[in-house]
């Protein structure tokens, strides 16, 4: 899910990492009642909070039911406006789908940044991009924060279109070598 919305126009970063649960610094070892999930900032100029909501509902099959609490589908809410844009598109997803959605809405109470080497991990599989983004952000919560590093991390991903990357290339800081092993990517 980081790198499916990493690469949407309007989101500034995502980072991975642990929310629901009742447990003080949970890990992927020891995650107790957390669940794994995907904390997205965005520019709500750019893009609004039922934007998100309607890739969230088409990046997972929300009728399925989980297998543990750790692989949760869930929408975290911030405030009670989000609650009930959530709610509704929830509501509005059972009825497109004639089935009960177990996608749970629930408050965020706290997120706990998963471990570095789970962030932006499709991009590491990726070294000569990771290497490129490295040398720019060479301390890695600024690699994990920069909105360039979430954008190559959705293109990674495969989620990115070949429009799209013409459109923003030049802004991602990529040498030229960079750039060529960017486009090849998105080619494939």
């Amino acid at each position: 899910m980081e790198s499916r919305f990493g690469i949407i126009e309007g989101v500034i970063r995502t980072r991975v990492g642990y929310a629901g649960g009742q447990m003080d610094a949970p890990n992927y070892s020891s995650i107790g009642d957390h669940t794994e999930t995907v904390q997205v900032d965005y520019d709500p100029k750019r893009i609004t909070y039922v934007q998100l909501l309607d890739i969230f509902w088409k990046s997972h099959r929300p009728t399925k039911r989980p297998w543990s609490r750790q692989y949760m589908n869930t929408v975290f809410y911030h405030n009670e406006q989000q609650r009930q844009l959530a709610m509704a598109s929830k509501t509005a997803m059972e009825q497109k789908i004639g089935r009960t959605v177990k996608t749970e809405v629930v408050p965020l109470q706290s997120f706990t940044m998963a471990e570095d080497y789970h962030q932006k991990y499709i991009l590491k599989r990726h070294y000569d991009l990771k290497n490129e983004m490295s040398r720019i952000y060479p301390r890695h919560q600024e690699f994990v924060d920069s909105t360039a590093v979430a954008r190559l991390n959705g293109y990674a991903g495969r989620h990115g279109t070949k429009d799209q990357l013409s459109l923003e290339i030049e802004s991602l800081g990529l040498s030229a070598e960079g750039k060529k092993v960017l486009i090849e990517v998105v080619r494939r």
